[in-house]
């Protein structure tokens, strides 16, 4: 028994040692798997920015909307999701791709053109894209008696509904090649001549795949060229030593995590550090085998799957611990421990998986990315916690912790009365939200936004300063040039990037008035000896649309409505899921009111924070759920409140912990980070804050409530 169990320690800590090497190391000369080679975003390593121009005077704003929709749906098609496309001035689009060195290999890649064409097999030019009123994606039956399906819907304007019905009629049984800049995006075959003006291409299409297409079709109906003025290549949006000051505040607040598992929960502490050691590995290793863009959204996604590791240890280790103090052995502690916690553990990560599937499929951009590292780190910490953990914890056995001191006993709850207390902690709950509220009404009365919302959001002026000796901003130099900004245009919510192999700095700032734009070209002159040649400036529109809103708004909903959906099934009681989505209310308007009444910056990172608070609060409020839904049955006399109070006050140590090691995470980055990185962390901190009130003093309360005062 003692040979086995070493035998199986020691394949566990080769694994994580060589785990370990290669996420840090990498394979070889070109230290392939390691994490210096995970591809950045732009925020944590630069990349290029590309500006095009219209060739068409007096173009509209419509079609630079749909010029915009060409280059996004261009990024896409070449994996670059993480891309930022904005309009500049009235004309110009500004591209920023991350993790690219080489600017015109992007730009043969994204081709300059937006000219679609209807070929046949002679390569014959039968119409062109802009005789292409609409293109749209539909849902439906395409043949009598079919399923519906996805398929892509045209509408020709009066010249291309002739000629199209002339090309149909002449290419019955043969396909017409639908060209973009001389690729085929689509070759459909013609069943019989289409006289109609509209035309359906069908095929085995997705939502998303239906909806690329008829993107390209509609961009391609452009009018113009897209001609390409500027490129360059940019530094890291949150400065060089953003993600060097990140990766040590997170190696040591993983260290301390370890730390704190290990004197709390003593053996059982080891193999969790063991097993969560082995999570980061696999976590940095697959984030580069599979190419996944990694940026401050992404991180989010880490650290809240970090937690969710920790917090599934923490669940076993409470009912092992329980289940010692009922008198089993080690050995039967650990088996039945693990039974019971299962349900908890698999219930709280699969609705977090199911809010990160919803918002892949409808996310774009930063929230996908978001969205994939949130689900890779969620099944590699079940897989951990569920596995490598039980295989520790046996291995450990085998070898001689077999006396229940190495292990501790969870000492018997004192049941509080926390469905008396409802009353208190509902006000409290009520005054934080309203107090969010208010701070939004105040600020709209005075004139300015109800939220402090970013350039991500609401766009502005984009300055491009030539500053002949080379400065480190974001970095050493910057406080100097944000002073200065600060004072000569009266804003705090500035972006600075520089142009890599440059002295060049890009400045972003809220549309600024020309009394304001004029302060700070004199005072920049004045300061650094610069010339009027050396400052160019452009408007700039936001890098998150209006869609990007609207579909990240809908992902929450919908991630909601499945959610519950969920939880009604698995606990068979409708009660349990309103009262999560109570509880997930809760703590989204606290965090709401952090960001009014701090005057927060709204951007990316904003989404980022809300869908980390959900995915954390849903999976406290299972844990209590689940306590609930077991004392139900064997409690059998109790009153809904007994039962509440009991399940609460049993589950209260687990959430005090996996609280206080999340924080230990954020709470660091907090403190070493840049000042972007800091206004990421802090909502972070109240968000994980509010989920644990939340799940503590609201969502079991709530469900007494709604259930009445007996079973």
């Amino acid at each position: 028994m003692k040979a086995r169990g070493r035998i199986m320690l020691v394949i566990m800590l080769v694994i994580a040692a060589a785990l370990s090497f290669v996420s840090y190391q990498g394979i070889g000369e070109g230290k392939t798997l390691s994490a210096g080679n995970i591809k950045q975003g732009l925020d944590l390593s630069g990349g290029v920015y590309i500006v095009y121009e219209a060739d068409k005077e007096d173009v509209t704003a419509e079609e630079m909307q749909a010029a915009v929709s060409l280059i996004q749906g261009r990024m896409d098609w070449n994996g670059w999701t993480e891309a930022e496309v904005a309009q500049e001035g009235t004309n110009r689009i500004r591209v920023d791709i991350p993790g690219v060195e080489n600017a015109e290999e992007a730009i043969r890649e994204i081709g300059q053109t937006a000219q679609l064409s209807f070929v046949d097999e002679t390569g014959k030019v039968l119409l062109t894209g802009d005789m292409v009123a609409d293109a749209t994606k539909q849902v439906g039956a395409t043949q009598k008696g079919g399923n519906a399906e996805p398929y892509v819907a045209l509408k020709f304007n009066d010249e291309g509904k002739q000629l199209f019905a002339e090309a149909t009629a002449a290419n019955i049984g043969k396909p017409i090649y639908i060209v973009m800049d001389g690729e085929v995006i689509s070759a459909p075959m013609v069943q019989s001549a289409i006289t109609t003006g509209e035309a359906s291409i069908t095929g085995n299409f997705t939502g998303e795949s239906a909806e690329e297409l008829a993107s390209l079709i509609r961009a391609g109906s452009l009018p113009f060229n897209l001609n390409v003025i500027q490129m360059k290549n940019v530094g890291a949006r949150l400065g060089a030593d953003a993600l060097a000051t990140g990766v040590k505040a997170g190696a040591i607040g993983l260290a301390l995590v370890l730390i704190f598992m290990l004197v709390v929960y003593k053996v059982l502490g080891f193999a969790a550090d063991l097993a969560l050691i082995i999570y980061v590995g696999l976590e940095l290793i697959l984030l580069n085998a599979f190419n996944i863009t990694l940026t401050l959204p992404g991180i989010a996604g880490i650290i809240l799957s970090v937690g969710m590791a920790v917090d599934a240890n923490v669940i076993i280790f409470t009912r092992i611990r329980e289940e010692i103090a009922a008198g089993k052995n080690v050995r039967e502690a650990i088996k039945i421990g693990f039974g019971k916690a299962l349900s908890a553990v698999i219930d709280g990560n699969i609705t977090t998986l199911i809010a990160a599937a919803v918002l892949y499929l409808k996310g774009t951009g930063t929230i996908k990315g978001f969205a994939i590292t949130l689900a890779l780190g969620i099944v590699l910490s079940m897989f951990t916690a569920l596995v490598i953990t039980r295989f520790v914890l046996m291995a450990l056995y085998g070898i001689g912790f077999k006396d229940a001191k190495f292990y501790g006993k969870q000492k018997e709850a004192k049941v509080k009365n926390f469905c008396g207390m409802k009353k208190i902690t509902y006000v409290i709950a009520v005054i934080c939200i309203c107090a969010g509220f208010v701070s939004m009404g105040v600020h709209a009365s005075a004139g300015n936004k109800a939220l402090n919302y970013s350039l991500d959001f609401t766009g502005g002026t984009a300055m491009t300063v030539n500053f002949k000796d080379y400065l480190e901003v974001p970095g050493s130099d910057e406080d100097d040039l944000r002073k200065l900004f600060e004072s000569e245009a009266g804003t705090t919510d500035i972006q600075f990037q520089n142009v890599s192999g440059s002295p060049e700095i890009v400045i972003k700032t809220p549309v600024l008035d020309p009394e304001h734009r004029a302060a700070v070209k004199d005072a920049l002159m004045e300061k650094y000896a610069l010339e009027q040649s050396d400052i160019t400036e452009e408007n700039i529109s936001g890098t998150i649309s209006g869609e990007m809103r609207t579909n990240a708004i809908l992902s929450v909903i919908i991630a909601g409505i499945f959610i519950m959906i969920y939880i009604w099934v698995r606990f068979r009681d409708i009660k349990f899921g309103a009262g999560a989505i109570i509880a997930l209310l809760h703590d989204v308007l606290v965090v709401l009111a952090v960001y009014s009444i701090a005057r927060i910056p709204v951007g990316t990172t904003f989404i980022a924070c809300m869908l980390t608070i959900v995915g954390y609060s849903i999976n406290a409020t299972i844990v209590v759920y689940d306590r609930i839904r077991e004392n139900s049955h064997t409690m059998v006399k109790a009153t809904t409140e007994e039962i509440v109070n009991t399940s609460i006050s049993q589950t209260l140590s687990r959430s005090i912990n996996t609280s206080l090691t999340t924080l230990i995470m954020v709470l660091l980055i907090y403190i070493m980070g840049v000042t972007s990185i800091k206004e990421f962390a802090l909502p972070m901190m109240a968000g994980i804050i509010a989920g644990t009130f939340s799940s503590v003093f609201i969502s079991g309360t709530i469900w007494a409530v709604m259930k009445g005062k007996k079973k």
